[in-house]
């Protein structure tokens, strides 16, 4: 550009967000998936004397945020499994509960969303912001129901994860 030769590279990290070469979103999950570990390490350790209404509460502030997941679009069922199993292990790690319990059971027991329902909240609340935007160029996306991203959205509102899926095909 201009004389200078530009660096290649095969993923950078734009906004807490790993981009690749080859817009898969696998290596951004599994960043999420290993932040997650962290942080429940970390309040299993601070507050392991804390009452289970202060470890939900803690759990729900620091594990449910899953950063930039509405921005996931091409991944692999391997990817979105992890990410799964690592979401629903430190909920299990937080509140001591046995390593096989059942997952819907134990987070209907507390009242709070399991991995499904986080993604499907945050997909939902992007969607209506981007259609409510004024902005032209997100217009493009709400427009266009062929837009990939927009696809996907609806898609995660009507498939069940681990049933056949077009993330599949990347």
């Amino acid at each position: 550009m201009n004389g200078v030769a530009l660096e290649r590279v095969l993923n950078f990290k734009y906004l807490g967000h790993i981009v690749t070469e080859s817009l898969k979103d696998d290596e951004d999950m599994e960043r999420e998936r290993r932040a997650l570990a962290v942080r429940c390490n970390m309040l299993a350790r601070r507050f392991a004397r804390c009452t289970p209404k202060v470890k939900i509460t803690l759990f729900k502030a620091f594990c449910q945020s899953l950063y930039t997941c509405t921005l996931w679009v091409r991944y692999t069922q391997r990817a979105y499994n992890a990410l799964k199993v690592q979401y629903n292990h430190a909920f299990r790690m937080l509140l001591g509960l046995p390593r096989y319990c059942s997952a819907s059971g134990m987070f209907a027991d507390a009242h709070i969303d399991g991995f499904a329902a986080i993604i499907r909240k945050r997909v939902a609340s992007i969607m209506r912001r981007v259609r409510g935007s004024g902005n032209s160029i997100l217009k493009v996306i709400s427009d266009k129901p062929c837009c990939a991203i927009f696809a996907h959205w609806v898609h995660v509102h009507v498939h069940v994860p681990g049933v056949s899926s077009v993330r599949s095909r990347y």
